[in-house]
């Protein structure tokens, strides 16, 4: 394939902090290419400097000439005093008449969940912007597309819409995401950002994660091997007599100097963020009962006599579309809001923490004073002084003095959760926590709240989080209803389609019987019009008999290709039968209604004998 991106040589640096130094990376012509590392290793600063709005100090960045790029940041730049509409239509090609352009922007706008076009950009929420500007970097159909972190402030579903869309982009794609899901459906190879440089995996998060293991496992064995060596240079060193020449004893400094420096560098390779909650306190036979929740905003209906109770244990994910009140019922728990009818019953022991979306961090406090007043905390029955606890989740003791408002959004995400997990609950109510997070830090959350010994209610987008964490699902359709769904998204999704599946198979036998009926009427005519009419030969009355066979057997077949093409993992195990089956699968539409209308003129041409 054709390169469209060639990066070479990189060099980028903040002051003495050294992001990128001699750094390579290259795009070809279709390839979608998945961005990971943990946050402050430069992934956004990567994408800017792509995206030609920073510069760089060393290196050269290849762009195939006239190539149109599309950049989706993590908090866009847009014009506040624009309406969405506007907004959205900047990406306008000239060459579609407007009937058609107007058309595609209201058709990506409702599908993204982005309603009453003609409010300005400046009051939205930051979702809300993220949204319009992804409708309108899609819009304007670049042959690159570099999306930052494009799944946050999505829904699932949306998000589904998304892996299709882009899995059928005909351009290179380069996207940083931490939705594991995500990157297995879409991408084709992962790269890696860390203070080493790139690391490229070809393949999924699956194939990643399993050259990841064998990756690091080599390079231990390697580094093991070489330092066992060192090691016993520097013990022959010791036992040999003192009498030494300048560049003995230079080489012997060195190496001295060079295990050190490899013991540091494994210090700072297993440094994580190390997750601990402060113990919950125990919780009783009630944790929280909603009886007969009814709320409305105006005409619309968020909860309509919403019932329902959570037990000690369980771990209940929250999922629907963007606006249908998800965010609302939380809040309404919390006493934040009060519902129109209805009550919510909080047990006698049960104590709930809050993480909140919308992360309201007063951004001229000091990131320790964001945590904790005392320069002690208490945490699993131990004191323990605050810098330490800040530097569990990796803020280091420069970053700690500075203000909230320096911070990157994965930054104030896990400083929202250190806060949090000082508090001593039994209930955890969780308002899209995954947000901005790198991997390494989602996979110790999700191991934290597998090991927290309370109750957990928990509004994500994360499908994987969903499938590893929920023991079951609230999930709301909108108009009120909401039912629960026992297991995580994979199986909700599965039952979800068998009933688009058995709905969308009533709907055809509704058909079929009508078309019957039909036929049945014409030849009742047939047999009662003048015998003037033409008698069908030996070979069309055979042609009749095997007719509905002949259908049956066609729209088995169409059901059958349908099936395939709804499962996502088709197109990534068989990618190159997707064009063959849709084409297929038109063929057999085509054939249907040619052998319908063939059937329907032979039952009005037959006569009684």
């Amino acid at each position: 394939m054709s390169t469209v991106l060639d990066l070479r040589d990189f060099r980028k640096s903040y002051g003495a902090r050294v992001l990128f130094d001699g750094v390579d990376l290259s795009i070809s012509a279709g390839e979608k290419v998945g961005v990971v590392g943990r946050n402050g290793t430069g992934k956004s600063t990567l994408f800017r400097v792509l995206a030609g709005l920073e510069g760089y100090e060393e290196g050269t960045l290849a762009i195939r000439n006239g190539l149109r790029v599309g950049y989706l940041a993590q908090d866009p730049e847009l014009d506040g005093a624009k309406t969405i509409f506007a907004t959205v239509a900047e990406a306008r090609d000239p060459t579609l008449e407007d009937w058609d352009w107007e058309h595609r922007v209201e058709a990506i706008l409702t599908r993204l969940g982005v309603e009453a076009w003609e409010r300005p950009v400046g009051p939205l929420s930051g979702g809300e912007r993220r949204r319009v500007a992804l409708a309108r970097t899609l819009l304007a159909e670049p042959e690159l597309l570099l999306l930052d972190e494009p799944t946050n402030h999505l829904d699932a579903d949306t998000i589904l819409w998304l892996e299709e869309t882009l899995f059928d982009f005909r351009g290179a794609a380069l996207l940083v995401t931490h939705d594991r899901y995500f990157l297995d459906r879409v991408v084709d190879r992962i790269v890696e950002v860390s203070s080493h440089g790139l690391a490229s995996y070809q393949g999924g998060y699956t194939q990643y994660l399993e050259l990841r293991a064998e990756r690091e496992e080599r390079l231990r064995v390697e580094e093991g091997k070489r330092l066992k060596l060192l090691e016993k240079e520097l013990a022959w060193a010791r036992r040999s007599p003192p009498a030494r020449t300048g560049k003995q004893k230079a080489r012997r400094a060195r190496a001295f100097e060079e295990v050190d420096k490899q013991k540091d560098r494994e210090r700072t390779r297993i440094h994580d963020v190390q997750l601990e909650m402060a113990e919950a306190p125990r919780l009783g036979r009630k944790v929280v009962e909603f009886h007969g929740l009814t709320k409305r905003y105006g005409d619309h209906t968020i909860l309509a006599g919403f019932s329902d109770r959570l037990m000690a244990g369980e771990r209940v994910g929250i999922v629907g579309p963007n606006g249908v009140g998800k965010t609302t019922l939380l809040r309404i728990l919390l006493g934040e809001e009060r519902a129109d009818a209805g009550e919510v019953v909080l047990g006698e022991n049960t104590r709930v923490g809050y993480f909140d979306q919308s992360r309201e961090l007063d951004p001229e406090l000091s990131v320790e004073r964001a945590v904790s007043e005392s320069d002690w905390v208490e945490l699993g029955g131990r004191r323990m002084h605050l810098r330490g606890y800040l530097d569990r989740f990796l803020f280091p003791p420069h970053l700690q003095t500075q203000r909230v408002r320096v911070l990157s959004g994965g930054e104030r995400n896990r400083l929202l959760l250190a806060r949090l997990f000082l508090q001593e609950v039994n209930l955890l109510v969780l308002d899209e926590p995954t947000n901005d997070l790198d991997l390494d830090t989602l996979q110790l959350l999700e191991d934290t709240l597998e090991e927290f010994e309370g109750c957990v209610l928990l509004v994500t987008h994360d499908r994987f989080l969903l499938d590893k964490l929920a023991t079951s699902l609230l999930v709301f359709e909108g108009e009120g209803k909401v039912h629960r769904h026992h297991g995580g998204w994979d199986s909700y999704l599965a039952r979800r389609e068998e009933a688009a599946a058995a709905e969308e198979e009533r709907r055809k036998a509704t058909e079929r019987r009508e078309k019957e009926a039909k036929a049945e009427e014409a030849r009742a005519q047939g047999r009662s019009s003048s015998a003037s009419r033409v008698r069908l030969s030996f070979r069309e009355q055979k042609e009749l008999e095997g007719m509905e066979a002949r259908i049956a057997a066609v729209e088995a077949e169409r059901e059958s290709l349908g099936a395939r093409l709804a499962d996502p993992s088709f197109y990534q195990e068989s990618p190159d039968e997707v064009g063959k089956t849709t084409r297929r699968l038109r063929e057999l539409e085509e054939e249907t209604e040619r052998l319908l209308a063939r059937w329907m003129e032979l039952e009005e041409r037959m006569s009684p004998r």
